[in-house]
C-alpha cells in the first residue's frame, strides 16, 4: 500500500536569529516574540486535525520564554535541538559548537525531560565538525542537508572539497540524514528582513501563490515515488502565523489530507524509514 509521509516542523527561533545577527533593537526583538501569540494558535489548529509536529527550538528560546515552549510540549509534538543560540555552527570552533550541543540539550531535557533524537542546523550550515559531534551526543537524525527530496540518507563526514581538484567523498555515518530545501521553507517566501549589511530580503509573496508550490512538491512525490516517500515542509511560527498564512497551512493540510497524506513527527518518520530500510541494508553488508 502506498504510504507518503509529511512532516510540519516549525523552527521556534523566538529572537535568537535576529539577536545573532545583531539586530536587538525593541522592534525587532518584538517580531520574535509575536511567536508567543501564534504557539497556541498552532497547537489548536493540529490538534483539530489529529497532527503531531516536530519543533526545532534554540535553547535560547527554551531558557527565555518556556512558557511559549510548554503547549506544544504538554501537547505531545516532538521537541528537537536547534543549538542554544541561532548562529551557524560552519561560523564556530569546534569547542564552541560542542558547548552549543550540550547546552542546547541541557535546555531541552530540562523542559521536556528527555534528550532530543534530532537536530537541525541553525539556517542550515553544517560545519566539518558537526555529524561527528551530533554522532558524540546522541543524535540520531538530521535535517539540515539537501541531497535528496522525498527520501532519507545517512549523511557522510570527512568530504575533501578543494577549488582546483575533483572532490573526495567522505566515510558514511549512522547518522539519518532527513532532507529539506528553501522552496520548502516559509522563511524565503514570507519574511521581510532589512540586514545589517544594507540589504532587502523581500518575502511577503502571496500565500495562495506559495501554497500551490507546496501542494504540488507533495503531487510530485506521489509521482516519482508512488510506494513511498517523506516531505518536510518547515515553518517559524512568527512568520506563519499572520492569519493569511495561518489559512493557508490550514488548506495545506486539508488538501494533503484529502490526497492521502500520512502526518507524522521526524522522530516517528524516521523510525518508519529505518524499518523499511535497515533490513535491507543488513542484507546488502552480508
Amino acid at each position: 500500500m502506498p504510504r507518503h509521509i509529511v512532516c510540519l516542523t516549525f523552527d521556534h527561533d523566538h529572537m535568537s536569529g535576529f539577536i545573532a545577527r545583531g539586530l536587538t533593537s525593541p522592534t525587532v526583538i518584538s517580531r520574535g516574540e509575536y511567536d508567543t501569540i501564534v504557539i497556541p494558535r498552532l497547537v489548536a489548529l493540529m490538534k483539530k486535525y489529529d497532527i503531531k509536529g516536530t519543533f526545532f527550538t534554540p535553547g535560547h528560546t527554551i531558557d527565555t520564554t518556556p512558557e511559549a515552549v510548554m503547549p506544544y510540549v504538554e501537547a505531545g509534538h516532538e521537541l528537537a535541538h536547534h543549538g542554544w543560540t541561532h548562529r551557524l555552527p560552519v561560523t564556530m570552533e569546534r569547542a564552541e559548537e560542542e558547548e552549543e550541543i550540550v547546552r542546547g540539550n541541557e535546555s531541552i531535557k530540562r523542559i521536556s525531560g528527555k534528550a532530543a533524537r534530532g537536530y537541525r542546523s541553525p539556517a542550515w550550515d553544517l560545519s566539518p565538525n558537526s555529524i561527528e559531534l551530533l554522532l558524540k551526543h546522541g543524535i540520531k537524525y538530521d535535517s539540515s542537508l539537501m541531497g535528496h527530496d522525498y527520501d532519507c540518507y545517512y549523511a557522510r563526514q570527512g568530504d575533501v572539497v578543494e577549488l582546483m581538484k575533483p572532490m573526495v567523498r567522505g566515510r558514511t555515518t549512522p547518522l539519518l540524514e532527513m532532507p529539506i530545501s528553501w522552496s520548502l521553507d516559509d522563511f524565503p517566501h514570507f519574511e521581510y528582513m532589512r540586514n545589517p549589511n544594507g540589504s532587502i530580503q523581500q518575502g511577503l509573496m502571496n500565500a495562495t501563490a506559495v501554497l500551490e508550490n507546496f501542494v504540488d512538491d507533495y503531487t510530485y512525490m506521489t509521482r516519482v515515488q508512488p510506494d513511498f516517500g517523506i516531505l518536510t515542509y518547515t515553518f517559524h511560527p512568527h512568520v506563519i502565523g499572520r492569519g493569511h498564512r495561518m489559512m493557508m497551512l490550514e488548506r495545506l493540510i486539508q488538501k494533503l489530507m484529502e490526497d492521502g497524506a500520512v502526518f507524522m513527527t521526524m522522530e516517528e518518520a524516521m523510525g518508519e524509514w529505518l524499518a523499511r530500510n535497515q533490513p535491507a541494508r543488513k542484507a546488502a553488508a552480508e
